[in-house]
């Protein structure tokens, strides 16, 4: 019965290893998982809000929406932290610049140095 359940005890903590060892982590400093855009709201004009759906997105504190950028991430228009109306790991609503580059082009995520996916997004005047 002793053997029993000190092998049962071990094989369960071996399991619990292993499943936290691939959850993933996110820490901004070091950041681990690449941010991913998931879907963001139609073209909007300047002064509209847009909603842009996600995971691993970090906070206001530690990362930054890019728009104007090109398909490959460069470049890009860093939206101000005054724009931003919320900002979960999961979801950021901010509100578009009066400066904020017009046309088609490319929205990106930058949490820490790790740049997300991106999306195709539109700003119109």
């Amino acid at each position: 019965m002793r053997v029993f359940f000190l092998s049962s005890l071990l094989a369960a903590g071996a399991i619990g290893l292993t499943l936290s060892s691939c959850a993933p982590t996110q820490a901004v400093a070091g950041v681990t998982v690449t941010p991913v855009l998931i879907k963001v709201s139609a073209a909007t004009a300047r002064g509209q809000n847009v909603t842009v759906q996600g995971r691993y997105l970090g906070g206001p504190s530690t990362a930054r929406v890019l728009l104007g950028a090109d398909s490959s991430g460069v470049g890009g228009y860093a939206v101000p932290t005054s724009a931003i109306v919320s900002w979960t790991d999961s979801q950021i609503v901010f509100t578009v610049p009066s400066n904020a580059p017009v046309g088609g082009s490319w929205m990106f995520v930058q949490v820490g140095e790790m740049r997300s996916t991106g999306l195709p997004f539109s700003v119109s005047q």
